[in-house]
């Protein structure tokens, strides 16, 4: 069912699995989904002594099962997040990194983490702090990515059209194409991340 729609983004609540193949102009999927890790969403085991709030999430939907991108590949251009986690069933592509390290190249989590795009062969880097919940912005789900990063891969999806985020989670997808001025539908099964994405989409466009 529709959740919410404006001139650039509709947000979909269901199963993504279900609705994409009913959406017609799609071209393009940016999107972090569930990689298959059993993530612990229990943020109070992070490094103390930072003036940052610390919760318990709820565990990320479909993460305790094996990611399968297959039912992805089909759309022109492709960009998604936590590939390496399931690397053996891609291609050969583009791998774009996001450098999470502090200034002085530190830290004290993953120093990066890996996407995949389905163009060409090369490497590109995206560099904004984020351990934990040392970050810029305000957490709203367990594995929330920067909106910076998100424009990035939204500015190297240069093919036009409609992107499509079927693991949208908070929304930042669709928010990051609604201040490039891009169309972008989004796909949430949990119905508190679809109000939290609904909520972003309606402010004024964050550039």
């Amino acid at each position: 069912m529709i959740y919410y729609r404006d001139d650039h983004i509709t947000i979909y609540h269901g199963d993504c699995r279900e609705i994409a193949p009913t959406l017609e102009g799609v071209v393009a999927i940016v999107s972090d989904p569930p990689y298959g890790i059993s993530w612990d969403t229990d943020y109070t085991r992070f490094t103390p002594g930072f003036d940052v709030e610390r919760k318990v999430y709820v565990p990320v939907h479909g993460d305790t099962e094996p990611f399968d991108p297959a039912q992805w590949m089909q759309y022109k251009r492709v960009i998604l997040w936590g590939a390496n986690c399931y690397s053996q069933r891609l291609p050969l592509g583009t791998w774009l990194i996001w450098d999470k390290r502090f200034a002085n190249g530190k830290a004290f989590l993953a120093d990066g983490e890996a996407a995949w795009m389905n163009k060409g062969h090369g490497l590109y880097i995206y560099s904004e702090t984020s351990q934990g919940c040392i970050r810029k912005e305000t957490i709203q789900h367990p594995t929330q990515k920067p909106l910076g990063l998100m424009r990035w891969c939204i500015e190297k999806v240069d093919v036009g059209g409609i992107i499509l985020d079927p693991f949208a989670g908070s929304g930042t997808t669709g928010r990051a194409a609604k201040d490039l001025g891009r169309k972008c539908i989004l796909i949430e099964c949990e119905e508190r991340y679809c109000e939290i994405a609904a909520k972003r989409m309606a402010q004024e466009v964050l550039f």
